[in-house]
């Protein structure tokens, strides 16, 4: 005896029939969908894209004569000496691609200067084809040197060609990461946008890297070195990472004694908490391009955004790049001369100590003027 269904119920498994065959057929496009996407991705991670794209480091590798495909991959693998990727992500990866294409018996023993930012292909490229090392040179930076002065120390070091392209890559900004770049104030009235932000430091490079290589590098270089913990002690001083580096700037070029920039901040500080006009030589030096003690009236006067005697308040960016010393300074002045309100400071006799004395008030300030101001020509 057939079981009596509802109109409704019967119309229902008669749509179910017609649609289960289809329905099953978009699951299974689906779940082949899904399973190519995931393949897609294990092959762009571990074949396409590099362990780290923006590490353009140079790291050695010797190749042995008579190795495995095996023994390569550790090497590359291992090519740091730490448990993390060296210059491959895996070596089972490297060893897959190598049989896969053919090249496992094409590679080369010799001497390569590799980096974390080539992909697998490009690193057995290299090794098949046994190109000979590129050659690497190092420059050092030292601390407080301006933009213009990184510049010319490259060119004079052979590193780059001409300052021009380095300068123009400098004055834009495009390459400070959204982060940095998003705090600039005015980036367009700034001598140069990477002012402050290019770490004074000792580098290696390769000898034919482009500018904009060399300045990711100092720029990889600020971003490790200025840490989070800093970034929350200058929201805890109300201040912007560039404020703090525009500072610090000032601080690098006007101490010189390592006791002086913690209380050269100090002074800063004090001026910048009672509105007054900072009227650091420092700025009005960069502002003209000159390094002397002592500025006539009429320079003083200058109309610029850098002058902090015509001013209150920052510049409107760095005036050099500054060390650790100079930021930590920044972020932590002199306890006792911030209490005490110190407001002024100058030079002794520069040719007996690079220190500098420090007055709470324009009075003893200007005994301490006339007093050493002779020794300043």
């Amino acid at each position: 005896m057939t079981q009596w269904k509802d109109p409704a119920t019967a119309r229902r498994e008669r749509v179910w029939r017609i649609l289960r065959p289809v329905v099953a057929v978009l699951l299974s496009i689906g779940l082949v969908a899904l399973a190519m996407i995931g393949a897609i991705r294990y092959v762009l991670n571990h074949f396409v894209y590099p362990v780290d794209p923006d590490d353009n480091t140079p790291i050695q590798v010797v190749i042995p004569a008579g190795s495995s495909a095996s023994r390569i991959a550790s090497i590359l693998y291992n090519a740091r000496g730490q448990d993390e990727p060296g210059l491959i992500v895996s070596t089972a990866s490297f060893k897959v691609y190598v049989d896969f294409t053919g090249r496992a018996n094409a590679l080369k023993a010799g001497t390569y200067v590799l980096s974390r930012n080539m992909t697998i292909p490009e690193i057995v490229n290299i090794l098949c084809a046994g190109n000979e090392a590129r050659r690497v040179t190092r420059f050092t930076i030292p601390e407080g040197y301006t933009t213009a002065e990184i510049a010319l120390a490259l060119f004079e070091a052979g590193i780059l060609e001409d300052q021009e392209e380095f300068l123009a890559l400098c004055k834009d900004g495009t390459l400070l990461s959204v982060g940095y770049l998003d705090q600039l104030l005015n980036p367009t009235d700034r001598r140069y946008a990477l002012e402050g932000y290019l770490f004074p430091d000792t580098y290696e490079i390769y000898e034919d890297a482009a500018p904009a290589d060399i300045l990711k590098k100092m720029l990889n270089r600020f971003a490790i070195v200025f840490t989070e913990e800093d970034a929350e002690r200058a929201r805890a001083l109300n201040m912007t990472t560039d404020q703090v580096i525009t500072l610090a700037s000032m601080i690098e070029k006007e101490a010189a004694a390592a006791e002086d920039f913690a209380r050269v901040s100090a002074v800063f500080h004090n001026r910048l908490r009672r509105g007054m006009p900072l009227e650091s030589c420092a700025t009005l030096s960069y502002t003209l391009g000159v390094k002397k003690y002592t500025f006539t009236q009429s320079e003083l006067a200058t109309v610029s955004p850098y002058n902090t005697y015509r001013n209150k308040g920052l510049p409107v960016g760095a005036i050099c790049n500054p060390g650790r010393t100079a930021i930590q300074a920044a972020l932590y002045p002199e306890e006792q001369y911030l209490a005490e309100g110190y407001l002024y400071f100058c030079n002794m006799n520069p040719k007996q100590t690079n220190s500098l004395v420090f007055s709470r008030t324009y009075e003893e300030h200007r005994k301490n003027v006339v007093k050493y101001s002779p020794f300043w020509e």
